[in-house]
């Protein structure tokens, strides 16, 4: 008989023992993906690549102080809906999550998940517009980064993503079913490249490959070029830039739709990057103007600009401490678009944004835990929010975007 497996030393051996196997019903989808089931005495565990309504026996390997968590043994009884993954790695790679299950069961337990945290972070009920589904479900990826480790006697390991449920270690993904087809056509030679010269690397490395209108780049710094609707955008390949053009049309037009319906003339980008809201949204207003903290991104907003024959944006490089400074517009004309980071806003952008006091704000962002959390800091500020719309750029994967557009009312006691 072989030996139980030794847990790792910072394992606690309560409620359950380590590669403990036990069964339980799962009853919904958390935020990261997992399916959330409870034992009979209640404690929660979390068991990934299952869907609500399904019975699972699970292995525990990590025990928390409310909840533990466990890997997928098997489907004892598997809900109607489940399907077939598309990709042989599904599991394994921690890139998807969801391939088991049907693409509208994947859009409207995302809607769920944006209700609920609506509720428990920002403290709030309030109709969550449907998802807006993404146009194609695979392969719409327009970038990948697949990396590998510090090569071992000379030879790199493996290229591709981390392995689910781990923190560091990466398999090998030869093909991804979420890339583009251009993307995949180009991954063997970009992957047989690296492993040839292996021996060159003293440390691990990320390789790039960006679709950009079906010629991959893989030099960061590259110049891309995408189409989004009638407008052309040019920013470096290793930039940030969405990553599923299919559906950029809708998700610009929606959050420039928001950022015009309310009469305002004049429009603020606040994180603008190479100028995507901005300037999508430009046709709609007197005046627009981009506020980015990288002079470098600001200057190729300006160049986007130049490109489409756009003459009312303007660009300013701002400081973090004073973004709103040169600020051009009287706020009570203007509508503020924000897409920060998936940390979030700071606490201090939220009081400079609260200080300009802007007629309306648009709030795009990438995770929906951080922007509920700041919903809440500027429901409390002085702003009501109007309407929330998630929109489905990641397809098999937990992630999401999702709009939600704001009104200043004025300030609360």
């Amino acid at each position: 008989m072989p030996a139980a497996p030794r847990p790792p030393k910072k394992f606690v051996a309560d409620p359950f023992d380590y590669h403990e196997e036990i069964e339980l019903e799962i009853e919904s989808l958390a935020n990261l993906g997992q399916g959330v089931g409870r034992t009979a005495d209640g404690w929660v565990v979390f068991v990934p690549f299952t869907i609500p309504g399904e019975r699972v026996k699970a292995r525990i390997f990590r025990n928390y102080k409310a909840h533990s968590d466990a890997d997928l043994i098997e489907v004892l009884t598997p809900d109607p809906s489940r399907q077939d993954p598309k990709c042989p790695l599904f599991g394994t790679c921690g890139g998807c999550q969801y391939q088991h299950i049907p693409y509208e069961r994947q859009i409207a337990w995302k809607r769920s998940q944006v209700e609920e945290l609506l509720v428990r972070l920002a403290e709030i009920k309030h109709p969550v517009d449907p998802v807006e589904p993404s146009p194609i479900e695979y392969a719409y990826r327009s970038k990948i980064t697949p990396h590998f480790h510090k090569p071992k006697g000379g030879k790199i390991d493996a290229i591709g993503f981390l392995r689910a449920g781990t923190r560091g270690q990466v398999i090998d993904v030869p093909h991804c079913p979420i890339a583009s087809d251009a993307i995949n056509a180009a991954l063997p030679a970009q992957r047989k490249q690296a492993f040839d010269a292996s021996d060159r690397f003293k440390n691990g490395a990320t390789l790039l490959l960006r679709d950009a209108g079906g010629k991959i780049i893989t030099g960061p710094r590259e110049v891309a070029e995408e189409k989004v609707g009638d407008l052309t955008f040019h920013f470096l390949a290793g930039d940030f830039f969405q990553n599923n053009p299919a559906i950029l049309p809708a998700f610009t037009g929606h959050a420039a739709d928001e950022a015009a319906a309310s009469g305002n003339k004049f429009l603020i980008d606040a994180y603008c990057g190479s100028g995507l809201f901005c300037l999508t949204a430009a046709s709609r207003f007197e005046s627009v103007a981009g506020i980015e903290l990288s002079e470098s991104s600001a200057d190729w907003a300006r160049r986007n600009a130049t490109t489409n024959n756009i003459t009312n944006a303007s660009f300013h490089a701002g400081s973090a401490e004073a973004i709103f400074e040169k600020a051009p517009f009287p706020a009570e004309e203007t509508s503020v678009i924000i897409d920060p980071p998936r940390k979030g806003c700071s606490e201090d952008f939220i009081e400079q944004l609260a200080k300009f006091k802007p007629n309306r704000v648009v709030y795009v962002s990438c995770n929906p835990a951080t922007q509920m959390r700041d919903l809440a800091l500027l429901r409390a500020r002085g702003f009501e929010l109007k309407r929330v719309r998630p929109f489905d750029l990641f397809p098999q994967t937990r992630h999401l975007e999702c709009v939600i557009t704001l009104d200043y009312i004025g300030d609360k006691d």
